[in-house]
């Protein structure tokens, strides 16, 4: 049972625990002949890696990749990339006060139930540290789609942090970059950075929305039924930790649109192609895509290991309260924004293979 593995052609498993020596990705499946190097792969790491501002986890990893296998004069060879990452910075001492008791809103109650053994250090497994390696992989899938579909461009950012929003009209990708909350709204930026600053001197975490967006996908990626794109997506954000919710395209507020508002219509292009008067749909239509922009957004829920003092039981059931000290994202929907983008990455390659492998290149149908 690989339960620990992730997509059909393009195929990553994770492995490695918060507190452990190392953990990393093996990555099967890249074509072979995609120029790739640890620098290459460092830039998206350190995009994630903790400790970048005062807003995330002061926990200080370098998250230095190490590349083990399957690149040869820094070209992948067709065979399987392993990925390791030491970790170099844990402070197991941290948890000695809650080895015995459960964090409400965390893992730790549902893998002792599930496997009456539990690793108290960081999470172990179901620490966010383990997404380090789903970025590096993403990276791989990065430069595999620089290749074989270099007009793609994957982009993500913040649309929301507890119950302050961007405004939408203000929207400037421009401005990702420059701050420590991927959003794109400097005014958003300034507002949020007042917002959590007061959450975290209190001991306190809050949630956020994330969105990814894949631009250039080329139409008729993904199949009907089981094999649909946005499922996969669905599948992949919401593998990732803390995530507690997964929309695509206008998602759950098309439930308050009519038909006649939904319904993005088309027309045809001065290339001969379908253009779409609007993107409800997200650039998904019964699971294939239509070449329109992939709009992904998913919810991050609060961090659990606060310092609110909260009301739990031990392992022997005993009734009692839990302060979590430690070093914690007051706000983990922040380094969730590479974390997305590297899965947006990753599906999208996944399925491109498939299709290639299916029907070859370009779309099948003409139009007109």
């Amino acid at each position: 049972m690989s339960i620990n593995t992730f997509g059909h052609l393009f195929r990553v498993t994770t492995w490695g625990e918060s507190h452990g020596p190392a953990l990393g990705a093996t990555v099967d499946g890249c074509p072979p002949g995609v120029e790739i190097d640890e620098p290459m792969l460092q830039h998206w790491l350190d995009r994630r890696k903790p400790g970048t501002s005062k807003y995330t986890t002061q926990r200080r990893e370098p998250d230095q990749v190490e590349i083990l296998s399957g690149v040869y004069e820094g070209q992948t060879t067709g065979t399987p990339i392993q990925l390791m990452i030491r970790n170099t910075d844990q402070r197991s001492k941290d948890y000695g006060d809650i080895a015995e008791k459960f964090r409400p809103g965390h893992a730790d109650i549902t893998y002792w139930q599930k496997y009456g053994i539990r690793d108290p250090r960081g999470g172990g497994r179901s620490s966010a540290r383990e997404t380090a390696a789903r970025v590096a992989a993403g990276g791989i899938a990065r430069a595999a789609l620089g290749v074989l579909a270099p007009q793609v461009k994957i982009v993500g950012y913040m649309v929301q942090m507890g119950p302050h929003k961007i405004n939408r009209d203000a929207i400037d990708l421009s401005e990702i970059e420059n701050n420590p909350f991927w959003v794109p709204d400097a005014n958003a930026a300034q507002d949020w950075a007042e917002y959590l600053d007061g959450l975290r001197k209190s001991g306190n975490s809050v949630g956020a929305v994330c969105e990814v967006i894949a631009a250039g996908v080329p139409a008729g990626l993904g199949a009907p039924i089981y094999g649909k794109l946005d499922t996969d997506l669905a599948a992949a954000m919401m593998s990732i930790n803390a995530v507690k919710g997964v929309e695509i395209g206008e998602g759950m507020a098309a439930a308050e649109l009519t038909g006649e508002q939904n319904a993005d219509e088309i027309f045809l292009g001065n290339d001969g192609q379908p253009v779409f008067s609007s993107n409800h749909a997200g650039g998904i239509l019964g699971g294939i895509s239509t070449g329109q922009d992939l709009v992904v957004r998913f919810a991050v829920k609060p961090t659990s290991s606060i310092l609110k003092p909260r009301q739990t039981i031990t392992k022997s059931g005993t009734a009692t309260e839990i302060i979590t000290k430690g070093r914690h994202d007051p706000c983990v929907g922040i380094r969730a924004v590479p974390v997305g983008e590297a899965m947006m990455a990753c599906v999208v390659l996944d399925h491109l293979l498939l299709h290639r492998g299916q029907v070859g290149d370009g779309p099948r149908g003409n139009i007109g």
